[in-house]
């Protein structure tokens, strides 16, 4: 892999390797671009089966925390973290405080927060060490599980595709198949049932069906049955790449909107289903709530004020949907023409971020 061919390429600032032989560190941290201020992204952990795809993988992260966090009128650029090590056997006190060092050295150029691998006590070690790091105990100032506020925000997306394919937001009376009951999914079925929606759900955890069918009246699928049920709403909530050459001739709904990442297999899978009138809330913008909520902790938490910002994804996804209109393009062309052209406004007073006087992110 040719690096800064990469990276120039595809308008990368910055690729750092970290090290620290005591402890065991391997990091690579991918800040790809700050125009809109600190690149905000988390730290996944994992047995990467070489260094070359460990880098890829922060570089493909990187990149599409930028778009996420613009597309989601934050004023944060994107980056994001891989650790190499296996999460379950590798971590220790000494790992974390290291890797809050480095992050320290980028003075607030990089925050982090958890991600695949790391959790929230990882971020408190790393809060030992830094204050550029969210997603941390409730005790320091966090905002606790973002699992709710990423399931208001799904439901909040999911009005607004509902009102575009439908004619109105209303979501009572309508069938939505819900794939995946897990943390996210189980509170976007609570808002789902309020709101007087029937549901159909499947997950390959037996219990979490169970516990969804029980409390809402749910109907219970094999997994995979889900794509051909008879339904308005189609919510991913579990694997991406599963909107694909195999699934998307089974079908039903109207409308695409869940909390997987990566929906689209392929960004030609997206073209399909533009073409078949499906109304598809691209994943990265629906699915934001919970960046959105860790992003508030940056200037003291305040709940209310976050949710309100988290509500706000209704008027984002209209404005997606309303470029897809104009320019007759598919919905994730427009989600990415959104972020791309919020970036380039701004970049024409500011590039990359230097903290300066004007960006307090210190919560003590």
């Amino acid at each position: 892999m040719e690096i800064m061919r990469y990276m120039e390429k595809y308008d990368y600032e910055q690729l750092l390797f970290c090290q620290d032989k005591a402890s065991g560190l391997k990091a690579i941290i991918c800040i790809h671009d700050t125009t809109l201020g600190p690149a905000l992204g988390g730290t996944r952990m994992w047995t990467y089966a070489s260094e070359e795809a460990a880098i890829e993988d922060a570089l493909r992260l990187g990149r599409g925390m930028t778009y996420k966090n613009a597309a989601a009128g934050l004023n944060l650029g994107g980056g994001k973290t891989v650790i190499i090590g296996d999460p379950r056997k590798d971590k220790n006190e000494a790992m974390f405080r290291a890797f809050g060092r480095f992050i320290q050295g980028l003075n607030g150029r990089y925050i982090t927060a958890e991600d695949v691998g790391t959790s929230v006590e990882d971020m408190d070690l790393i809060h030992e060490e830094t204050e550029f790091v969210t997603g941390i105990s409730p005790a320091f100032g966090s905002s606790g599980n973002p699992s709710p506020v990423t399931a208001y925000g799904v439901y909040k997306g999911m009005k607004a595709a509902a009102k575009v394919a439908f004619g109105s937001d209303s979501l009572e009376g309508k069938t939505v198949a819900v794939q995946g009951v897990g943390h996210v999914a189980y509170s976007l079925c609570e808002h789902l049932h309020a709101e007087g929606a029937q549901l159909i759900v499947t997950d390959i955890n037996e219990a979490s069906v169970k516990r969804a069918v029980e409390a809402f009246g749910a109907k219970a699928v094999d997994p995979s049955d889900i794509y051909g049920v008879e339904c308005d709403i189609f919510a991913p909530c579990a694997l991406g790449a599963i909107v694909n050459d195999q699934t998307i001739p089974h079908l039903k709904a109207k409308v695409i909107a869940g909390s997987a990442n990566n929906q689209l297999k392929e960004d030609r899978h997206g073209d399909l289903i533009h073409e078949m009138g499906i109304v598809y809330a691209p994943d990265y913008v629906i699915n934001a709530g919970g960046v959105i909520n860790v992003a508030d902790e940056l200037i003291g938490y305040n709940r209310d004020r976050a949710m309100k910002k988290v509500e706000g994804l209704y008027d984002r996804l209209m404005d997606i949907f309303n470029i897809s209109t104009r320019d007759g393009i598919p919905t994730y062309k427009a989600a990415d023409r959104l972020a791309e052209e919020r970036i380039a406004t701004l970049k024409n007073s500011r590039s990359t971020f230097l903290r300066n006087g004007h960006h307090i992110l210190s919560r003590r």
